[in-house]
């Protein structure tokens, strides 16, 4: 880089699990570089979201389909998390969770 350059830097800068949801923040921050090599900050914004272990729907008959959330376009970071955080207890309690909610 040079003096004056402006880059774009992400950073996944929270993860936080919640029983079965995760919570993500990612902060995007612009930067530009000084005559000294030291970086300035010019904006930073940030965009929440929230993975839950499925994406689950009750049918008009009363059955239950209940689809893995797909969380291949995620950071390497909250994948890692996520595949940590998902053991079959964890989904299993969710989907009782889910099932209980719509009754």
């Amino acid at each position: 880089m040079a003096n004056g350059d402006i880059t774009k830097e992400i950073q996944y800068d929270k993860i936080e699990v919640l029983t079965a949801s995760i919570g993500i923040r990612k902060a995007t921050a612009i930067m530009e570089e000084n005559a000294d090599g030291s970086k300035t900050e010019l904006s930073r914004n940030f965009h929440r979201h929230v993975l839950n272990p499925f994406n689950s729907v009750k049918a008009g008959n009363g059955t239950w389909t209940h689809t893995a959330t797909d969380i291949s376009g995620e950071a390497a970071s909250v994948q890692a998390i996520a595949n940590a955080a998902w053991t079959d207890a964890v989904k299993a309690a969710y989907k009782a969770m889910r099932e209980a909610q719509e009754q």
